[in-house]
């Protein structure tokens, strides 16, 4: 776990040292006691995710799951993702103890709308030249959404690449497998007209978004300090991705999902906001119509609607709007998911129906 990478090939020139000149890989650019360094800085972090299914422990080549005591007939569902250029902020305003918490969460959230329970996480971190504690904070951050889920920490790699990126720059992806019963998977095909969408309340823009972000924040003038309703804006910004597994598969145990039960399907809203996400799940002839006036939009994108003059139809498309997940239920079935997510202290919003498709558009939001 946590190997560092080889620097990328480079051309002799003028300016190199002699051939007879001794070099190190430290001269090239990779210090391999800094990649150590950070491996032994996480180790207890890591650890604190671990699951009992988890075989051995750090270092080693591959990482081991163990899955045969837990499912009867299990199917693995993956998922992999990145937090977009919400990276640029965080190290623009030097905050990397959370966007760790971003990558899980963007990755954890797309597998739990299948129904699955995210088992364990991979990350891939990479930077010009490694700073400690940065990568520390950053895998600190992936290690806590991890535990914060339930899901393991399991592997991971630091690459150290000299010249692939700015001073101060680093990459981060994440990767995630979760498995689900076969016979709970749900895959959309029990929606029908007259299902409820409930939405569940979001913690910001989660990971999406940030270019258009990033743009109306520059050309306000980077207003940190602004107050948004007790909060600043930069605290808004940059409010880690909820995670839902915990609450949402408390809600699967509970009230069942699929044909004859509860809860039908479900919607992770990331890029596409709204408008394109929660379509995905809604069978052909069916379509959506959203009351946008249902809930109350966040003052973060008030904020972002008034300073950029974004037209609702963008917002839409491109945010969550303040509502990161979406469950499409039976309508008998809205009043005791409604309860729970009440006593789980989950704010949550009746926020449209399934209906005929129609003609013209399938997602109505209005």
């Amino acid at each position: 776990m946590r190997a560092c990478l080889p620097p990328p090939a480079r051309l002799v020139t003028q300016s190199n040292p002699p051939a007879s000149t001794p070099l190190t890989y430290r001269d090239a650019g990779v210090d391999i006691d800094a990649g150590n360094a950070v491996v032994e800085r996480i180790k207890p972090l890591v650890k604190r995710s671990f699951r009992p299914e988890v075989m051995g422990g750090l270092g080693g080549f591959g990482a081991l799951f163990d899955l045969s005591n837990k499912y009867a007939e299990p199917v693995l569902v993956s998922g992999t993702d990145g937090v977009g250029t919400k990276l640029k902020l965080a190290q623009q305003l030097g905050r990397h103890d959370t966007i760790g918490i971003d990558l899980v969460g963007m990755c954890v959230n797309d597998v739990l709308v299948q129904g699955a329970e995210p088992l364990f996480f991979l990350d891939y971190f990479a930077t010009g030249k490694l700073d400690v504690d940065t990568a520390v904070a950053v895998v600190g951050g992936i290690a806590r959404g991890c535990e914060l889920c339930g899901c393991a920490l399991i592997g991971g790699e630091t690459a150290e690449m000299p010249d692939m990126y700015a001073p101060g720059d680093y990459d981060l992806a994440g990767f995630t497998v979760g498995a689900v019963e076969k016979a709970d998977l749900l895959d959309g095909s029990a929606v029908g007209e007259g299902d409820v969408l409930i939405g569940l309340a979001s913690s910001g823009a989660h990971s999406n978004g940030y270019s258009l972000i990033r743009r109306i924040y520059d050309r306000a003038g980077r207003p940190g300090t602004l107050d948004l309703g007790g909060v600043s804006l930069e605290d808004a910004l940059m409010a880690p991705t909820t995670l839902y597994v915990r609450p949402v598969l408390e809600l699967l145990r509970g009230h069942g999902a699929g044909h004859g039960k509860p809860i039908h399907a479900m919607a992770h809203i990331t890029g596409g906001g709204l408008t394109e996400n929660i379509i995905r799940v809604i069978p052909e002839g069916l379509g959506l119509d959203i009351d946008a006036r249902a809930w109350p939009l966040p003052p973060l994108f008030r904020w972002l609607q008034t300073e950029g003059a974004v037209a609702d139809s963008e917002m839409w498309r491109t945010f969550n709007c303040g509502i990161g997940f979406v469950l499409i239920a039976a309508r008998q079935g809205v009043a005791a998911l409604e309860a729970s997510l009440d006593a789980a202290g989950i704010g949550h919003w009746q926020i449209g129906e399934v209906v005929p498709a129609g003609t013209g558009q399938r997602v109505r939001i209005g």
